[in-house]
């Protein structure tokens, strides 16, 4: 047979790179920096409350700036037009000049300004979502929340599974968590102390930036009739 044209028959050995120590460090560097099973505890520390956006207060300030100063350019433009101020103004102005600081209205319209402002100071300098409890970041990219209804459901459900419990009603707080069971049978201090642990074990599998403090309260099952 004879052997097609172009073909080469002969073996050639390819050229084999070695990694260089270099190399290694590089990669053992970078799969140190990627491992996930690193917790943020570690370096960040403990994780800050989300915040909130504020929409709803955003938007109605924006709405009622936006009306505001589309009513004053309007009333401004006529006059330099050299038609008369709107009749609003003109009467707001008189009573402005004509009304003594400690009048009834001026106060009551000093108050409400006051507290307007207050609300929009107390807003931006909190967080807010006080319901997302922050979780421990095990990426700098990612950051994760737990809803508290969610963290009472999975504890609620550790507290089903300890033997002697009745019922369970999990209260999660950003600071604690109130548990209280109803036991109807073993020793209340048994259940307590069973309650304790699972719970304290739950807490700890939530991940929790700062995992809250555990308080429960046992008791017996109330009289039928």
């Amino acid at each position: 047979m004879s052997e097609p044209q172009g073909s080469d028959s002969t073996t050639r050995r390819l050229p084999v790179m070695e990694k260089r120590p270099e190399d290694e460090l590089d990669r053992s560097a970078s799969a140190e920096a990627h491992d996930p099973a690193r917790t943020a505890g570690e370096e960040d520390g403990a994780q800050g409350r989300f915040w909130s956006m504020r929409r709803v207060p955003a938007g109605i300030v924006a709405v009622l700036l936006l009306i505001g100063a589309g009513v004053f350019l309007y009333d401004v433009t006529a006059v330099r037009a050299h038609r008369p101020a709107l009749h609003w103004r003109r009467s707001l102005a008189r009573q402005l000049a004509e009304r003594p600081l400690d009048d009834t209205w001026v106060l009551v319209g000093a108050v409400i300004a006051a507290a307007l402002g207050l609300w929009l100071i107390v807003l931006a300098v909190t967080p807010g979502l006080r319901g997302v409890l922050p979780m421990r970041r095990t990426h700098h990219d990612v950051r994760a929340g737990l809803h508290r209804d969610a963290a009472a459901m999975a504890l609620r459900d550790r507290a089903m599974e300890v033997s002697g419990v009745q019922s369970a009603r999990v209260r999660t707080g950003r600071r604690t968590v109130d548990v209280h069971a109803v036991s109807h049978f073993r020793e209340l201090d048994d259940v307590r102390a069973d309650l304790d642990a699972t719970l304290a074990d739950g807490i700890g599998g939530l991940g929790l930036s700062r995992p809250p403090a555990l308080s429960v309260h046992v008791r017996r099952p109330g009289r039928k009739g």
